[in-house]
This record gives structure tokens, sequence and C-alpha cells, in this order.
């Protein structure tokens, strides 16, 4: 039963984009603060850096395998006050962090935490919307998240200049309780007891046991663990790339804002192409066109020649497939599994999230001054999700 009460749409909307907007803030606000704190925590080995987003991630991708239970189990308030209780925790620790290894565990809290808001969210937007209104509300919050990243490094680098790279933490902790009060004060409970399931562990292996089995949402689960980790390892890369490579620091923020722009219209031409080419063929498209261009930049860069023009282009590129592909990529991995659908979304997004990480920190930890290492990295993950679409069967 649907509470009678609840909160005008532009409210709702408002609230449900500031819980996903915490997330994508605290992935991109980071970027600008990556040379002061490897300068301050990690001197001898910069690079490592890097993991202060993969780390993050791979606290989310855990989170995110139990959120849609606990969501069940206790309602979605719950489940997002307990992550946000996390996220303001993980948040805490990293702002009075002394050592990487500190920063490291501080920032795998903070993103167990934001596991909550953003699976608990999701299930709000389905317990008090349907067709339609659903599409309309899920459609402004995305638009939000899209253009969150474009603005959040220029956020990070104000705050850290006059606050340092801890004051960017600090803000995190103002968007927890923002995000917590909201929720909490204005937010009806959407769940009733009467429609809760009790956290069981038998269930949910059953439900994740009958999610692997299935040979083509293995397929498209490996798919996006490739397309995530190929992004991640870019995105954690981008600070170095932009400053070291290209000598563009200071403008570091406004050409990412750019980036993030151009990109956000994969979601906009998927949306309208995706009827008529279909999910898999765009899909499959999408990464033989990166495999290309890949193999186009590192050609050019063997020769010494890869201009910045070039490497802007590649990288908007790289963006620009996740908004033309991810949303394809978990329909068609879901396609068959609308009798488990809760569990589904948490295993396959898990999966690919930490399988990304994996990928993930190679591939940036391997950045040596030069696009070589993620160009390469691109190319294979690319090339990979490629030949692995081919072996996929059309979508019914």
């Amino acid at each position: 039963m649907i509470p009678e009460r609840r909160l005008s749409l532009p409210e709702f909307t408002a609230m449900l984009a500031l819980l996903f907007a915490s997330i994508a803030f605290s992935i991109d606000a980071m970027l600008p603060a990556l040379p002061q704190i490897a300068a301050e925590l990690t001197p001898d080995a910069v690079n490592r850096a890097q993991l202060i987003l993969t780390a993050f991630v791979l606290g989310m991708g855990v989170g995110t395998f139990f959120a849609g239970p606990i969501s069940d189990a206790t309602g979605r308030k719950v489940a997002i006050t307990g992550g946000f209780v996390l996220y303001l925790a993980g948040s805490a620790l990293s702002m009075t962090a002394t050592s990487i290894e500190m920063l490291l565990a501080a920032r795998f809290l903070q993103g167990l935490g934001a596991a909550g808001p953003r699976i608990a969210g999701l299930a709000l937007v389905r317990d008090l919307y349907a067709g339609r209104e659903m599409a309309r509300v899920t459609s402004l919050v995305m638009m939000v998240f899209i253009l969150v990243p474009a603005v959040a490094p220029s956020i990070g680098q104000v705050i850290q200049s006059f606050a340092g790279w801890r004051g960017v933490f600090g803000a995190f902790i103002v968007f927890g309780l923002v995000g917590t009060a909201w929720v909490n004060i204005r937010q009806e409970e959407t769940l009733p007891p009467e429609r809760r399931r009790p956290l069981r562990v038998v269930p949910m292996r059953e439900a994740a046991r009958e999610v692997l089995a299935d040979p083509q949402v293995r397929l498209y689960t490996a798919v996006l663990s490739l397309g995530f980790g190929q992004m991640f390892a870019l995105l954690s890369a981008a600070q170095q790339l932009f400053d070291e490579t290209y000598g563009r620091g200071e403008s570091f923020p406004l050409w990412f804002a750019l980036m993030a722009i151009l990109s956000g219209t994969g979601s906009v031409l998927n949306a309208r192409f995706v009827v008529r080419l279909g999910m898999r063929r765009i899909a499959t498209w999408a990464y033989a066109g990166q495999t290309i261009m890949s193999i186009a930049m590192l050609t050019f860069a063997s020769f010494g020649t890869l201009v910045f023009p070039a490497f802007f282009i590649w990288a908007v590129s790289v963006f620009f497939m996740a908004g033309i592909t991810f949303g394809n990529l978990n329909a068609l991995a879901l396609e068959k599994m609308g009798h488990i659908a809760g569990m589904a979304t948490s295993v396959v997004s898990a999966i690919a999230t930490i399988a990304a990480v994996a990928i993930a920190v190679p591939v940036g930890l391997a950045y040596n001054g030069t696009a070589v290492p993620i160009l390469i990295g691109t190319l294979v993950c690319s090339a990979v999700a490629w030949m692995l679409m081919r072996r996929t069967t059309e979508a019914s």
C-alpha cells in the first residue's frame, strides 16, 4: 500500500537527484585534489593517489549486493539512512587520514555507504511511480546525474583552494547530512511492513546462483565489467593526463566539464535510436567503433603525434560510449530475470563494479607520463567486449 501523503513530484525529484548527485560528486570532486593528496600522503608513488577513486567504487560495488535486500527487509528510509551513516563516517575518517592506507580504507567505507542511497533511492521510485511517470522521474534524475560530473571538479577545486583537500571531504559531510535530513523529515516510508521480505541468506544465494547460471547474463555482465573498467581507468588517470601529459592542469575542471557535457549526449542518442536499432546492435557497434578509434590513437601515440585535440576527442568517445551502452547492457542482462529483478540487479551491478575495479587499478597505475597505457587498456577492453557481444543472442 502506497502512503496517501507523498512529496510533490518536483520535490521528490529534487530529493532523489541529491541522493544520486552525492555519488557522482564523491568521485569527480576528488580529481583536482589528487596531486595534493599524492604529495602529502604518498610522495614516493604518486600514481597510488588514483586508488582514492577506485577504493570508493569498490566499496560501492560491494555495498550494492547487500543494499537491495536490506532495503526490502527494513524499508527504504532505514536503508538510505544507514547508508548515509556509513558514508558520513567514511567522510569524517577520510578528512582526518594521516596515511594513504587509512584514506583508502575510509574511502571504501564511504563507497559502501553510498550504495544505500543509490539502490534504495531507485526502489523509492518503483514504489511510488509507474509507467510514464516513473520514466519521467528517472529521466530528470539521470539528467542531474550527468550534469554533476561536469561541475564537480570545479567545485572541488574551489573548495581545495581555501580549505585544502581535506575540505573536500567536509563538503561530502554536508551533502550526506542534507540528504539524510531531507529523506527522514520529508519522505514517507514507501514499503509497509506487510510487504517487506526477511533478510535470509538462502534465498539470496539461490537468486544469485540463478542469475549466474544463465550464459547470456554472464556474457552481458562481463561486457559491463569491461566497459566500466576502461571508463574508471581513464577517470583515475584523467587528472595526470590533462596536467602532466598535456600541461592543462589549471584548466582541467573546464575541460572535464566539456567532456562530461559532450559525453552526456550518448544517453540522448541511445534513447532516440534504441527502438529502431535494438540494444544489442547498438552496444556491439559501439565497442567495435571504440576498438577502431583506440587502434588509431595508439598508432598516433607510437609515432609521438597524439596531440591534445585528438586525445580529448578519444577521451570523450570513451565516456560517450558509456552513455550509449550501459543502460542497454543492464536491460539485456536482466531481460529474463523479471521474477527476481531486484536481486538480479544487485548481483549484476555488484559483480560488474567490483570486476571493473580489478581492471581499472592496474591500467591506471601503469600511467607513465603518456596516454599509451590507458589507450592499450581501453583497446583490450573494447576489443574483448566486442567479441563477447558477437557471442550473445538477439534479444527477443
